[in-house]
């Protein structure tokens, strides 16, 4: 079902680029270079059938890139990639001499000290 709501998907982006492609030019980029009135400050003009295919085009693209983010969020693992591929962590005891990943600090270490502390802020010698 993914695969058919991709493909659609496809068609309709590659149909909305060619109903942009075939619209009339309004001129004048974005509204540059227009001084004063004119066609730009006429207020806006009547519904044309491409203008219309446009947003009954860009209406569906929408729809179908929700319905693809929700079927992704249903597919996805609540795992990591990592731990799906099944390589070891290091935490297992490594034999042949492989250098193993640092231990993580404990809590204790990682909060900041208490307002009644007067110790020096320098860390412990190891």
């Amino acid at each position: 079902m993914e695969n058919v709501v991709l493909i659609i998907h496809l068609l309709l982006a590659l149909a909305l680029i060619g109903v942009v492609l075939m619209q009339r030019s309004e001129g004048g980029g974005l509204g540059m270079g227009s001084s004063g009135g004119g066609p730009s400050t006429a207020g806006r003009s009547a519904a044309t059938a491409l203008g219309k295919l446009t947003w009954g085009l860009a209406a569906a693209f929408i729809c179908t890139s929700i319905f693809l983010t929700v079927l992704a969020a249903e597919n996805s693992a609540g795992t990591s990639v990592i731990d799906r591929a099944g390589l070891p962590t290091g935490d297992a005891g490594d034999t042949d001499g492989a250098a193993s990943t640092p231990a993580l600090p404990s809590a204790e270490d990682l909060l900041p000290p208490s307002s009644d502390d007067t110790a020096p802020l320098v860390p412990k010698a190891d």
